[in-house]
């Protein structure tokens, strides 16, 4: 490729976009789009929406690679003349002994085919026709760089045969065609890797990708004396001196097309990028302004959509390209070209190009004012809603206001008005239906909160009553707890400074007077759990070593534990209990044995052992069924939680995030402990025995208290300590944190679905651990969990709001795909919260084959 590049071709960087995952890639290099993000929800063979593609365009396409990846572009096209020669699925095994037969499959399919073409006189007669497209997939390389890192040797390797195969196939296509001079190639990828095998953010080790073009209609090789790019890549590969012709991915889709003279994809978006062309100024410019009449065309497109759904007088047209606008753009252009004014011909064309893509976004964007304003005042209506709701059913700062009937009448025929009218105006404009969802949710949810103006009348009368300087303080520390949290997403070392906040709680409480050495416990297990947000990102260096020591350090405090959970009042006496207790231990120890295994054997190049597999199924399904057999009293059955949690989730580690769940338990452990000394410090409630508290035990609802102000604390504790459990290890904000490697003892070929699914289940663990903490937290401090969880719910949807207006569409890739990304994560993080506090539940209160008592958990 070194050799083509300062002899034969043009070369650049071509700059893609997120998410830099296969299949956006791809459909951005050879249909010159870029896929809406929910398309990988179809997987990756299927289509939400069929494109056209230069496939399409071409007379025939033959593909070899992954069937993954080709289906897709065979299934768009119109007529039977894309072929498609895949290898199996199961090939795909990161854990295999070498990727690299993955390419040398392919180069060996090709060849073979081209061999057999010479005695099938239908196949020589189609690979002779004119606009054919040769596409091999090579996947090897990708996946030795997730199984061992770009910097490996297998990596460079790889690298070394595919240059060769590169070679071989380019020569074998040059004979087959007499070396005529008409075959034009292109090398490139559809996305890069960060140095950790990784990929799928915005960092530019993975946004910059190579891109190579040489053959027929390739300008040459071009000397330059300087140039600047906000890389080193010129001066790493010591090609200052060769001319660099940097690229958007959709670019390349027009470049084929135009390099096999066939149209642009209908629905391209890519700017034809000429200097890689070696061909007249005419052919240039007339190329030039088919691909901006193409793009005009999806612009008038978009245009029209947008005005027969919008009334004629709300209607605001992008003045750019007003209608006489364009006949003006495309007289001028033709007058040019008629007058051989060539360059002047394409510049206006390129710019051109850049209104129509400009006002293409305009329209895509043109409700988001509206639907924005929309969401908001639904975020703030509901927020309020549920303060009100805290307020009025669980504290002491109102009293019951009578309603006057003939006023709430009035007030909701008002807001059913309101709502009609909404409704008509959406649907004489025929909007989506996801368009009165965000308008009219907004509707019920402000009758409710204005319904209650009373309440809120009466609750500014005690507020004010109250001592101004302490609101006003207790406003700005939850406003500042808030931000924190916030700031927690975009720099992890935020909850070190959180945690070490916590650590001086009990010295600013006054409660290590009482409990000294619980509050030194807790103390010095915030400062252990501070040190893993100041660590790299999991998946970037293994270190099986530390998982190993992990499952050790477990079953040492399992040992250890033993004695003490025996000398309770309520002791195992039923030898059950025991067993159970020693199947969960001898299940961490297996599993420590399995991960070591594993690592062995996919270090020695031995595949993924069978038995380990097995095990390892067996354990992740075995686990929660051992953990339902263990004892309900308080502290057994969250050491139980733990020990099965665990041998679960060392499975899944390949570094120090192994350690994670115990110093989160540890800390969670402390937390129950520490709220009970809290109830005792401010004289709420009487302080239950924990050793003896049992979870199925039957809470008398007459027990629950009021809430105190307290308890906003406490809710918050447990809103930061699941920001730590999601945050602690690395930022699963962004895709690239998530290592294929830690799903290595279940499965090694490529399954993305499933993949993903375990992935998903390792980073719900440590949330697991804080939500049965908090469970155990709200019953022997006699709070419902409707309370908690409200003020639970206020806090997450503060921050959702706060992410709402932070989402953005510029800026470099990486800012828009972390911006989105968190407000998608903070979104679900109430919904999570709402199945978590139900499987805590199920988790802490039930048992397998006893008889139970159900626990009235809410008012």
């Amino acid at each position: 490729m070194r050799s083509i590049l300062e002899n034969n071709g043009s070369w650049g960087i071509s700059h893609t976009r997120v998410p830099t995952e296969s299949r956006p890639g791809h459909v951005a290099l050879i249909a010159g789009f870029y896929e809406d993000v929910s398309a990988v929800a179809k997987g990756w063979k299927e289509n939400p929406v069929e494109f056209d593609s230069v496939f399409n365009e071409s007379k025939y396409t033959w593909s070899w690679g992954s069937p993954d990846i080709l289906p897709m572009f065979a299934k768009g096209a119109t007529g039977d003349h894309v072929y498609t020669f895949c290898y199996a699925a199961e090939s795909e095994d990161f854990g295999a002994e070498d990727a690299a037969k993955l390419d040398i499959w392919v180069f060996d399919h090709v060849k073979s085919f081209f061999n057999s073409s010479r005695s099938n006189q239908t196949l020589f007669s189609a690979l002779n026709e004119e606009k054919v497209v040769l596409f091999l997939h090579l996947l090897g390389i990708d996946t030795n760089g997730h199984a061992h890192r770009p910097n490996s040797r297998e990596y460079q390797e790889n690298i070394k045969q595919v240059d060769e195969g590169v070679k071989e196939i380019a020569s074998l296509i040059d004979d087959f065609y007499g070396n005529d001079g008409k075959t034009a190639f292109i090398l490139t990828s559809d996305h890069g890797m960060t140095d950790w095998g990784s990929h799928g953010a915005g960092h530019p080790s993975e946004t910059l990708t190579p891109l190579i073009v040489w053959g027929a209609g390739v300008n040459y090789p071009q000397q330059v004396t300087s140039q600047f790019f906000e890389d080193n890549f010129l001066k790493e590969w010591k090609l200052e001196n060769l001319k660099r012709i940097d690229v958007n991915q959709a670019d390349v889709a027009p470049l084929m097309a135009s390099l096999i003279g066939v149209p642009f994809p209908l629905n391209s978006v890519g700017t034809l990028p000429l200097e890689y062309l070696n061909s007249s100024a005419h052919f240039k410019a007339e190329s030039m302004f088919t691909n901006a009449v193409q793009i005009l065309e999806q612009f008038k497109v978009k245009m029209s959509q947008k005005k027969k759904t919008t009334l004629s007088f709300l209607f605001t047209p992008f003045k750019p390209l007003s209608d006489s606008e364009q006949i003006n753009f495309l007289k001028k252009i033709r007058l040019y070209i008629q007058q051989q004014k060539y360059d002047e011909a394409v510049t206006l064309c390129k710019t051109l190009i850049n209104l129509a893509l400009e006002g293409l976004s305009y329209y895509h964007k043109y409700d988001r004012l509206f639907l924005g304003l929309s969401i908001a005042v639904g975020f703030v209506g509901w927020t309020t809603y549920v303060v009100l709701v805290i307020i009025k059913a669980h504290t002491n700062l109102t009293k019951t206001v009578p309603t006057n009937e003939k006023k709430s009448t009035v007030l909701f025929y008002s807001f059913a008005s309101a709502g009609m009218i909404i409704a008509f105006f959406l649907l004489i404009q025929t909007c989506p239906w996801t368009y009165y969802v965000y308008c009219l949710l907004p509707v019920p949810v402000w009758y409710a909160v204005v319904r209650e103006i009373p309440v809120i009348q009466d609750l500014a009368t005690n507020v004010l009553s109250l001592h101004m300087g302490q609101s006003i303080g207790f406003l700005l520390v939850c406003i500042l707890g808030i931000e924190i949290l916030v700031f927690s997403f975009f720099y992890r070392s935020a909850l070190t400074i959180g945690l070490l906040v916590f650590a001086g709680w009990p010295v600013i409480t006054q409660l290590w007077i009482q409990a000294k050495t619980k509050a030194l416990i807790w103390t010095l297990l915030c400062v252990l759990l501070a040190v893993f947000p100041l660590m790299p990102v999991v998946g970037r260096e293994p270190n099986i070593p530390l998982v190993i020591a992990a499952g050790l350090l477990t079953l040492l405090i399992s040992f250890f534990s033993l004695p003490s959970l025996c000398k309770s009042e309520n002791k195992y006496r039923d030898n059950e209990d025991l067993k159970v207790y020693f199947y969960q231990m001898f299940s961490v120890a297996l599993s420590t044995y399995v991960v070591s295994s594993t690592h062995n054997s996919l270090k020695n190049k031995q595949g993924l052992p069978v038995v380990n597999q097995i095990i390892s199924w067996m354990t992740l399904v075995s686990s929660p069924v051992l953990l339902l057999l263990s004892s309900t009293f308080l502290f057994q059955r969250l050491f139980s939680i733990l020990l099965s949690l665990m041998s679960t989730y060392l499975l899944f580690s390949t570094g120090y995030e192994a350690l994670f769940p115990l110093a989160l338990f540890g800390l969670m452990f402390a937390w129950i402990n520490m709220e009970q000394e809290a109830l005792q410090h401010y004289g709420l409630s009487l302080k239950p025995k924990l050793a003896v508290f049992n979870f199925t035990y039957a809470v008398d609802i007459t027990q629950f208290r009021q809430l105190h102000l307290d308890d906003v604390r406490r809710s918050f504790f447990f809103v930061f300590f699941i920001v730590t459990a999601f945050f602690g290890t690395g930022n699963i904000a962004s895709i690239n944190s998530f290592d294929p490697a830690s799903v290595y003892c279940f499965l090694t070929v490529f399954s993305p679905f499933m993949m993903g699914g375990l992935l998903l289940l390792k980073v719900a663990i440590p949330f697991v651990l804080v939500s049965c903490a908090f469970e155990a937290v709200q019953v022997t401090t006699q709070l419902s969990s409707k309370s908690l969880f409200l003020i639970v719910l206020v806090i997450s949807d503060i921050m959702a709001l706060h992410f709402f207006f932070l989402v953005q569409d510029y800026g470099s890739w990486l800012d828009i795909g972390t911006s989105i990304s968190h407000y998608v994560l903070v979104m679900s993080l109430t919904i999570f919260m709402m199945v978590m506090n139900g499987l805590a539940q199920l988790l802490t209160t039930q048992r397998l084959g006893h008889p139970r008592r159900t626990k009235h958990h809410s008012t």
